[in-house]
């Protein structure tokens, strides 16, 4: 129904959709936070596992349904090109954060293994695209592989934050994980687990309506698959992830902050494996063309660039951000220029 519509009744049903998404991402951000709080799991693991899967899978919806459509271009592009736009919030979260350069207030062991875990999981499609075409049962072995270093990286993480083996130096600007009322931790989770799982069926059904949207766009101007599911829908339905982080740091949660950014991306990319499976005409990484892999390569870039802010931990540079965001907010807008110019 949704691809009949008029262009301004499309464009509407676009931007209800959108705002849907938003508005769901920023309550769930509080409760992820009293979540944490509750159960003592730690900002850096509520942001990188429950607030990132949650606020991902409005992108999650967008690539299923591309791969059931037969759009391979469209669902890695929506996948790949979430993460780079999702890495570039951080850059500009940090203009917003003054006090320091964010990525030295918000030292945490398991926001830096998260990052080193989702450079692998990059890694991971770049070995199967160069590698030879092949599949079981239309799955290529790689997505199992993909899945299975996921759980596993989740798994260390939870150890890392639980029990980590070094500790940041601590500065005037470092903000520790602590617990906003010490009363928190002896209340009942299952409230705010219930109202959290309700905003995040709310994003989901924001995310299919964007995906039919984005179809149509497609089919009915002739634009590029990877141009729409870069630039469009992965900006739009990464919306949540800027938002949950503009709140998480006006909030003072700033593992929270960069932990819901990783960690998001890290779930990020299973949206390959979730579309590889959906694909039925044979291996998702040997369906996509060069301008996908110019993004999946633009977004392993941005975590490198992001994982030696987090190490170095620069005090102040630029603008009174650190060289990271600088870095990452060229790389972006440098890959984001030259896609446009090719389309």
């Amino acid at each position: 129904m949704i691809q009949n519509l008029p262009l301004p009744l499309l464009l509407v049903a676009f931007a209800l959709a959108a705002a849907a998404v938003i508005f769901s991402s920023i309550r769930a951000t509080r409760l992820a936070d009293i979540i944490a709080d509750r159960t003592r799991m730690g900002e850096a693991m509520a942001g990188g596992i429950i607030l990132g899967g949650a606020t991902s899978l409005a992108g999650v919806v967008v690539s299923v349904n591309a791969a059931l459509n037969g759009d391979a271009s469209f669902a890695f592009s929506n996948a790949v090109g979430g993460i780079a736009a999702q890495t570039l919030f951080l850059a500009i979260a940090d203009l917003i954060y003054r006090r320091a350069n964010l990525e030295h207030a918000a030292a945490e062991p398991a926001n830096l293994f998260q990052a080193v875990m989702l450079m692998i999981l990059l890694s991971l499609p770049l070995c199967a695209i160069a590698g030879p075409e092949v599949a079981y049962f239309g799955v290529h072995p790689v997505s199992v592989a993909l899945f299975l270093t996921y759980l596993y990286g989740v798994r260390v993480s939870a150890q890392v934050s639980e029990k980590p083996m070094w500790r940041p130096v601590m500065t005037s600007e470092t903000r520790t994980d602590e617990p906003e009322d010490d009363d928190e931790a002896g209340r009942s989770v299952t409230g705010p687990a219930l109202r959290f799982a309700a905003l995040v069926a709310v994003m989901g059904l924001g995310g299919f309506v964007i995906a039919q949207v984005g179809s149509t766009f497609i089919e009915r101007f002739g634009l590029r698959s990877s141009l729409v599911g870069s630039l469009i829908t992965a900006v739009v339905t990464s919306l949540p992830e800027f938002v949950t982080t503009i709140v998480a740091v006006r909030r003072g949660a700033l593992q929270l902050a960069v932990g819901g950014i990783i960690g998001g991306n890290t779930f990020d990319t299973l949206f390959l494996v979730i579309s590889d499976v959906s694909l039925r005409e044979g291996s998702l990484y040997h369906a996509v063309g060069t301008t996908d892999l110019y993004w999946l390569g633009t977004g392993l870039l941005m975590t490198g660039i992001l994982l030696a802010g987090l190490i170095a931990r620069q005090r102040e540079g630029p603008a009174r951000i650190g060289f990271e965001s600088v870095a990452m907010l060229a790389v972006y807008g440098i890959a984001a220029t030259i896609e446009v110019l090719n389309g």
